[in-house]
């Protein structure tokens, strides 16, 4: 027998050659997703947007990691920074991936909001309705807008455009912070913990991650959650008055900058805290009468004239729930591709749900001690029947319900979890792991399946829709060329609102999107369209002119949200071509505008003489780099 007393002493856990192990998948998958960019064209995007574009190595890389992740979570001798590191690694590779394959940001409301923030610079200050129409609203929350004017300024960039493209890997690397607070209230067990985070990320394609209020909103209401869970719970509260007192400042500051940036988020974190009340536990009165009383003095005071105008309707829309879930005319997926994508997102979203539904079912003992998450999870659904939010109170109710929805669902991944004891703070010893059988709900080897199939998913769910949300620079530069030429008090009239710069001027230009019109006038432009364009744009009074835009991005949101077809539109561009009424401005590769010529001007029709020759001809424009979407 072999005297071991000569042997040197095993290295102690978390050291040597098999502490780096959960490095290797790690780095073979960032390895994978590195060439994969490298190595992806997505100058042709199709109806399935990234989905058929992204090399095979994206989808190994993202099935490596996913594995990896499984394997390094289970294991109890594995420190918590590899978990943490294998999600930072997904939210690069599902938040990151469009940031270096598109030359340009995506999202016609990212745009929008650039336009916004670049207004606010211009303007100086906040305006009124009488001064910018609808476009006030903004100005009636502008605590994002306001805040991105500050940074555009203090970094001193030409506009939130230099940087809006990384968005949304910011924002939600913002939540992850706030969501294992939240999680550590009611376990200390990392595979619990940290499955529920992968599930967040994976389930939340919803797309309000991107430059947007609602990403830094939803931030902060996720802080607001975990100061309430973790300071106002009875067992684990401030220690005496002055500790709550100190608490309730920051919660104040924190619901004050959710309330003067976004109007759904305070109503969604009301409705949460109240559904809190209902736990001895957690019946802290304080956070929820001081989230009503700061949300009710805005809208009394700075966003009281929107609401007077819009209460008539919101009153209509409560308790229509089938109303307030319908998407409408023009949100209808169509075609094989917006389809395909769109169950993507819908089977990603019930598969979650019912993991969770297994989850409460399955854990008894995390049933009870989470009651209050599985109540966070539960509160929104009531919104339903509140509002319809533009067609899309469905997806933020979805959004909401996520953080509660992915710790049980990732409860159903696990055979056993640890919870903290009853009356326990938050930072002591656990629980004794609650009786359950050594596999999960779903067997031993399908936990990884799941994983794997609903990190798969999102993929689809959150890019499918790229041919709509990308618009090259060609596109870019002919609309930025446009709002360069419009005098002040013009009007664009376009098809949709889906082109970037769309709301570029807005306090010195009109739109016009004649697809949002009655349908009935949308079928005499069709019949007609330039003479019916024509009458529609006739009462741009001088110094104004009156433009016709038509852009592939334009062309994309109405043929693959059941609008106009290829066809159509293309007719109608034809038309306006044809018309000694419209004179050509611009046009490239990815669209053109046209002027309406007024009474005393004369020109050949269709004015082709006062285009610019290059940028007419797609091929120069590829060849400038146009529409190369390579890697940056």
């Amino acid at each position: 027998m072999t005297d071991r007393s000569d042997l040197p002493p095993a290295p102690p856990a978390g050291r040597g050659p098999r502490a780096a192990r959960p490095a290797v998948p790690l780095l073979a998958a960032l390895a994978l997703w590195l060439y994969a960019v490298r190595h992806t064209d997505v100058s042709r995007l199709d109806d399935f947007g990234l989905v058929t574009a992204l090399h095979p190595a994206f989808w190994a890389g993202l099935a490596v990691l996913t594995a990896g992740f499984w394997r390094t979570v289970r294991d109890p001798l594995r420190p918590g920074g590899w978990a943490a590191a294998y999600v930072f690694g997904l939210l690069v590779m599902e938040r990151a991936t469009q940031a270096l394959l598109y030359p340009t940001p995506l999202y016609a409301w990212a745009w929008k909001h650039d336009g916004v923030v670049d207004h606010l610079l211009t303007a100086g200050g906040l305006q009124s309705a009488d001064q910018v129409g609808d476009m006030a609203v903004y100005d009636q929350w502008p605590g994002f807008f306001a805040a991105q004017a500050a940074l555009v300024r203090l970094l001193g960039v030409e506009s939130a455009a230099m940087y809006m493209a990384w968005w949304p890997l910011v924002s939600s690397l913002l939540l992850v912070l706030p969501l294992l607070l939240i999680y550590r209230t009611f376990t200390e067990d990392r595979r619990l913990i940290w499955t529920g985070v992968w599930l967040f990320c994976v389930a939340n394609w919803v797309g309000q991650d991107y430059f947007s209020p609602q990403s830094v909103a939803f931030a902060l209401h996720l802080g607001v959650l975990a100061v309430v869970l973790r300071r106002y719970g009875r067992p684990g509260g401030g220690r005496g008055r002055h500790g709550q007192a100190v608490w309730t400042v920051v919660l104040s500051v924190l619901v004050v900058t959710i309330v003067v940036s976004h109007q759904l988020t305070p109503g969604m974190l009301v409705v949460s805290l109240l559904a809190l009340c209902l736990v001895r536990r957690h019946r802290a009165w304080v956070p929820a009468a001081t989230t009503v009383v700061i949300f009710l003095a805005w809208c009394l005071t700075a966003a009281l004239p929107f609401l007077s105008a819009a209460l008539p309707d919101m009153i209509r829309s409560v308790g229509d729930v089938g109303g307030n879930v319908a998407t409408g005319y023009g949100a209808t997926p169509t075609g094989t591709g917006a389809v395909a994508t769109s169950w993507a997102a819908r089977l990603l979203s019930g598969t979650v749900l019912l993991l969770a539904a297994a989850g409460v079912w399955r854990q008894r003992v995390l049933r009870h001690r989470a009651m209050p998450l599985l109540l966070i999870a539960a509160a929104p659904l009531p919104m339903l029947a509140a509002s319809g939010y533009g067609s899309e109170m469905l997806f933020r109710v979805l959004l909401f319900m996520l953080p509660g929805v992915a710790f049980f669902a990732a409860a159903a991944l696990l055979p056993e979890v640890r919870t903290l004891a009853a009356g326990a703070r938050p930072d002591a010893p656990a629980a004794a792991p609650a009786p359950a059988s050594r596999r999960g709900v779903i067997g031993a080897g399908g936990p990884l399946l799941v994983l794997l199939a609903t990190t798969l998913a999102f993929v689809p769910s959150y890019s499918g829709k790229d041919r709509i949300n990308y618009f090259p620079p060609a596109e870019v530069a002919l609309v930025q060329r446009l709002f360069d030429e419009a005098p002040e008090g013009s009007t664009v009239v376009a098809a949709n609102r889906n082109y970037p710069l769309a709301y570029a001027s807005y306090g010195t230009v009109g739109h016009y999107w004649f697809l949002e019109d009655d349908r009935r006038h949308v079928d005499a432009i069709v019949r007609d369209p330039a003479a019916t364009l024509a009458a529609d744009m006739a009462g741009v009074e001088r110094p104004g002119r009156a433009y016709f835009l038509l852009t592939q991005g334009q062309f994309a949101n109405s043929e693959m949200n059941g609008q106009l077809t290829k066809a159509q539109l293309n007719r109608i561009r034809e038309s306006v071509a044809d018309s000694p009424r419209f004179r050509l401005v611009a046009e490239n590769g990815a669209g053109v505008v046209y002027a309406l010529r007024r009474e005393d001007e004369d020109g050949p029709a269709g004015g082709t003489a006062e285009a610019d020759p290059a940028e007419a001809d797609p091929a120069e424009a590829d060849a400038a780099g146009a529409e190369t979407g390579g890697a940056r």
